[in-house]
């Protein structure tokens, strides 16, 4: 599985976690995509509720102005992207947890590393590759 952005729209993710750090940032990713691959075509900057530099919240207000923005634009939530300010680009406990309930890519951003990486939870957690136009 690959999920495809462009290079704006990285540039975009990192200046939210540069701008939200030291704390954990957040967005919804929209587009489209199949089983194989999912195209970002646009996101959805959110606010981390907790203020935390290791968990982030997304209220319920918030999350439902973004998926009508979403279905408005005729796209999906194809996935969600946090910042982890201090640690590596991987899912946290707490992550995985909310990968269950969250079927979608889910999109790390490492300050530490200044590096992405996406993950998947299938029947284990699978490392999506990320592709930059």
């Amino acid at each position: 599985m690959e999920i495809v952005l462009t290079k704006n729209q990285k540039k975009v993710l990192v200046n939210h976690a540069q701008s939200n750090f030291p704390n954990e940032s957040c967005a919804l990713l929209f587009g489209i995509g199949d089983s194989k691959t999912c195209t970002v075509k646009d996101i959805f900057l959110a606010e981390n509720m907790e203020k935390s530099p290791i968990n982030f919240t997304i209220s319920n207000e918030e999350l439902l102005k973004g998926y009508k923005e979403a279905e408005q634009k005729k796209l999906d939530v194809i996935g969600i992207f946090h910042s982890h300010p201090h640690s590596e680009a991987v899912p946290s406990l707490t992550d995985k947890e909310f990968m269950v309930g969250n079927p979608v890519v889910w999109m790390i951003f490492s300050n530490k590393r200044d590096e992405f990486k996406a993950y998947i939870l299938e029947s284990s957690l699978v490392q999506v590759s990320i592709k930059i136009i």
